[in-house]
């Protein structure tokens, strides 16, 4: 097979003389470069390999936001399934226990020791979706590490009693209903 330039040359399309200073040109290029270490910079290398690079990044940017979904999902399932094991019945439901979530007011029917347990702090509501469930403390701390934003505190008011307050003896009840 005959090099493009011998196919020029048998066309006719370019002389021996100029062939011959083409070649001499581009083997003075050569050693040039050999003399200085540097190599003929090819732009459309350097294009196809600052696009290999973006693409590299942006496929590892996506691999990230993957992953974290896929880490979210995990952690979900992870608290659904604590709940599901761990979840106390409310009992008859023949008291209203409210309780804020976020800014709405709302409301369960809980048995009267159920809704001890929730003022003692044994037992947490976690909100699930419109699903509300009551699980003991130690599994609402294994659930806060993972996302506390499901659980509903019950913030305790302990304020200081002072001792000169007349009505230190008569405690407000927390299920007090208007």
């Amino acid at each position: 097979m005959a090099s493009l330039q011998d196919q020029f040359l048998k066309a006719g399309l370019v002389n021996k003389n100029k062939a011959k200073q083409v070649q001499q040109e581009k083997s003075k290029q050569q050693k040039i470069e050999r003399r200085t270490g540097t190599e003929s910079v090819d732009e459309a290398k350097l294009a196809a390999a600052e696009l290999q690079r973006k693409n590299a990044e942006r496929a590892r940017e996506l691999n990230a936001q993957r992953d974290a979904a896929a880490q979210q999902k995990a952690i979900m399932a992870q608290i659904v399934q604590m709940v599901q094991k761990n979840r106390q019945g409310k009992g008859n439901g023949d008291v209203a226990y409210n309780f804020t979530h976020g800014t709405k007011i709302e409301r369960i029917y809980v048995s009267h020791t159920v809704q001890e347990h929730l003022m003692a702090g044994r037992l947490v509501i976690v909100r699930l979706g419109d699903n509300t469930e009551l699980v003991p403390r130690v599994i609402a701390d294994k659930i806060a590490e993972r996302d506390a934003s499901l659980l509903v505190r019950v913030k305790k008011n302990e304020a200081a009693l002072e001792e000169d307050d007349p009505y230190a003896d008569f405690k407000i009840p927390d299920d007090l209903m208007w």
